[in-house]
């Protein structure tokens, strides 16, 4: 976007260091590419954007997976204490992948463990990945046995800039070149739209400040079960139906051409997965 241009650049290991919260606040925003603009060129002229190798905005792609009855999805559509959101997430630019499940608990405590994964089978589940998804789903309550059912249920694209707010205040990003496909490529894409997120301590940041003054309030939006429903109109939808009904309602113009990968039966040797627990870096470079 040409309202970032103006801003100096920040490295990841600088934006790291200088963006950990204690406690944080994230809010979401779903707001037209055109009214952005004047938003991100009202902020000081001290904000950063993360740079590397001169690339300002990067390439993910993420991979759902659900049972067949949709479990995930139901459990965000028709909010429970016990709920959990699995994915891969390639980060295109470099070629490396990771696995993602994200559990929340009967005592709301919200657990996520992020795996280095084969970028070449993110598309699908391994043998391995299956176990520490049956690992989660018991701790959390769910039968250990539905991690054998699950499938890739749905992919997202998009590039993601990230930018560093000076005085401590926080950090935002800015998603754009949306889309959505499913496994049989019936898809959409939202090419005027943006999501941003927005990362603060106790009080709001200056992008909630002025998307707030300039009519954006946050919305309550999951790339996942936002597009499945938007793609899918017999599922439960009250959760975004204010989205549903506006920015999402047309499902923007069809996906060309894109498809979701699908297991190779040639391959049958497992890979295992690399388990650590980190921060999820995804606000930093190109989640």
């Amino acid at each position: 976007m040409r309202a970032l241009d103006r801003f100096d650049a920040v490295t990841l290991d600088d934006l790291v260091s200088e963006a950990s919260l204690l406690t944080r606040v994230d809010r979401k925003y779903v707001v037209p590419r055109a009214a952005l603009e004047p938003v991100l060129a009202a902020l000081d002229e001290r904000t950063r954007v993360l740079e590397i190798d001169g690339a300002r905005d990067f390439a993910y792609e993420s991979v759902y997976f659900d049972t067949p009855d949709l479990l995930s999805f139901r459990m965000a559509a028709q909010p429970r204490r016990r709920r959990f959101k699995l994915r891969t997430r390639s980060y295109l630019d470099t070629g490396s992948a990771y696995l993602e499940i994200k559990t929340r608990g009967a005592r709301g405590t919200t657990v996520k463990d992020r795996d280095e994964y084969d970028p070449d089978r993110s598309g699908e589940l391994t043998a391995a990945a299956r176990e520490d998804v049956a690992d989660a789903f018991t701790a959390i309550g769910v039968a250990s046995e539905r991690a054998h059912d699950l499938d890739a249920t749905l992919m997202t694209r998009y590039r993601r800039a990230t930018l560093l707010l000076p005085d401590d205040a926080g950090r935002a990003t800015v998603d754009t070149g949306l889309e959505w496909v499913e496994p049989d490529g019936h898809g959409f894409t939202l090419p005027e739209l943006t999501i941003v997120e927005t990362k603060s301590g106790s009080s709001a940041s200056a992008v909630d400040r002025l998307l707030w003054r300039a009519g954006h309030r946050p919305a309550t939006v999951s790339k996942y079960a936002t597009g499945l429903a938007a793609l899918r109109p017999d599922l439960p939808r009250n959760r975004w139906a204010r989205l549903l009904r506006g920015p999402f309602a047309a499902t923007g113009a069809p996906s060309a051409g894109s498809t979701l990968n699908r297991p190779d039966p040639s391959r049958t040797t497992p890979t295992r997965t690399t388990r650590t627990r980190m921060e999820d870096p995804s606000c930093f470079v190109a989640a």
